[in-house]
């Protein structure tokens, strides 16, 4: 493993953003433009605070491995590494700018506490950061969050308070409980210190492969990029930092290319993590000076990353942290084929609601699980027989059911669906093929 010298020269690149992004911002998407006092020339967060904030939180946080993987690498046409935060305390890279906050609290702001908003993964960042410390914290999360993350957050004996639909409510009460008892709030992003702290995930690559030629980061409110692109930048101003965006909330894209902070249209996302609808005003100046491209990704892509990264790489990632791979996968960054890539997982804190949705819908895609809708005659044996057919095929079914009202069937007939298991799209054909070869109305039906 190489080492970091603290006594190396370090040289600050200005990076363009690229024009030739992957897809235009609709102008509805934007909301008013909102113009900072800050021109964005100057930048909040130094290497010597990244340096600091991981000798401040070392003891605390557990050095992720940067795994190579030879299956990914193969369906990607690059070689890549993944910096695996989900396998941090709190699955999630978040504490360590918690802790590094927290660790910079004064002695008054330490007997207060602190408050912070979240739906998930800072939330649990924080109570975590201030269990460690002794320090008493409360959390305003949205009556929405899954009781998963509630029940996460209260496991580090926060106080966990319920308040409004969204994000914007939840912080709203935040920063009411904030004034009236004086607790430190904690940002989740727009915090030098915070940035800081994020940024020991650049150090640690650097450190774990020092021959990267590209790193790639899910950007929400834009503080985990920050930080890293200090850190790496100012010791490889070659490196390609490029950072991933969900399709429906690219509140950094839009910034970027309007060359100053806008909000954009807040939208519901399975990447919640980074469905950030402004960035910071501390993130956003270190963005436009390193940070080299900005691509986003929809909601069938995250999905179907969720789901390759749990099936080939036995990694569970939450919509948020698949984004990076997702954007690998679906070569939405040119100029990565054979080069030295990493994507950062940031988070692994997915709801299993969710991911059983997502699974069962990516089995359908692939072909391995099949509804197919059979108008049979509805007499004795007339199932027996489609099952048959299914058993000769070496498939599994997982489930029938009929349809006497709801369907184009005659009064003498009945419509059946029966879910299968099969070994892919192939597979399922060759089965209809042989239903309808007896006679039998069938129909495929397609995933959504």
């Amino acid at each position: 493993m190489a080492t970091l010298s603290s006594g190396a020269s370090f040289s600050t690149v200005h990076s363009s953003l690229s024009s030739s992004s992957d897809q235009e911002i609709p102008s509805d998407t934007l909301a008013e433009s909102s113009v900072e006092e800050s021109a964005y020339t100057s930048l909040s967060v130094s290497f010597k605070d990244i340096e600091a904030a991981r000798e401040a939180i070392r003891r605390y946080i557990y050095e992720t491995p940067c795994a190579f993987s030879e299956r990914l690498s193969s369906m990607t046409g690059c070689k890549l590494h993944l910096k695996l935060e989900n396998l941090q305390m709190t699955a999630s890279y978040k504490e360590r700018g918690s802790l590094n906050k927290i660790l910079h609290l004064t002695e008054h702001e330490r007997k207060a506490g602190v408050i912070a908003a979240s739906a998930g993964n800072h939330a649990q960042g924080v109570a975590y950061a201030a269990q460690r410390n002794g320090i008493k914290a409360t959390i305003v999360m949205p009556e929405t969050t899954p009781l998963a993350k509630v029940r996460g957050t209260q496991e580090f004996n926060a106080e966990v308070i319920l308040y409004g639909s969204g994000y914007d409510d939840a912080f709203g009460r935040a920063m009411e409980l904030q004034q009236e008892h004086g607790y430190c709030f904690i940002h989740a992003f727009d915090d030098p210190l915070i940035i800081a702290g994020q940024g020991t995930v650049g150090l640690e690559l650097l450190e774990q492969n020092p021959y990267l030629e590209a790193v790639i980061v899910p950007v929400g409110g834009g503080g985990l990029i920050a930080g890293i692109a200090v850190a790496m930048k100012e010791i490889n101003p070659k490196i390609r930092l490029i950072g991933v965006e969900a399709e429906q909330v690219p509140s950094m894209k839009a910034s970027l290319a309007q060359g100053t902070i806008v909000e954009v249209e807040r939208a519901s996302t399975i990447a919640d993590g980074i469905a950030v609808a402004k960035v910071g005003r501390h993130t956003f100046p270190i963005v436009q000076r390193y940070v080299d491209e900005i691509v986003t990704v929809n909601e069938e892509e995250i999905a179907n990353a969720i789901m390759i990264l749990l099936e080939r790489e036995k990694t569970l990632v939450e919509g948020s942290g698949a984004a990076g791979f997702a954007a690998v996968y679906n070569r939405k960054i040119p100029g990565l084929d054979g080069k030295r890539v990493a994507v950062v997982i940031t988070g692994g804190n997915i709801d299993i609601t969710i991911l059983s949705k997502i699974l069962e819908r990516g089995l359908a895609k692939d072909g391995r699980l099949a509804s197919l809708k059979v108008i049979v005659p509805d007499k004795p044996g007339s199932i027996a027989e489609i099952a048959t057919i299914v058993a000769k095929h070496r498939a599994n079914i997982l489930n029938i059911s009929h349809d006497r009202v709801f369907t184009a069937a005659s009064l003498r007939e009945t419509e059946v669906e029966f879910l299968l298991e099969t070994k892919g799209h192939a597979h399922v054909q060759d089965i209809v093929h042989d239903i309808a070869a007896r006679q039998y109305q069938v129909k495929l039906e397609k995933p959504s």
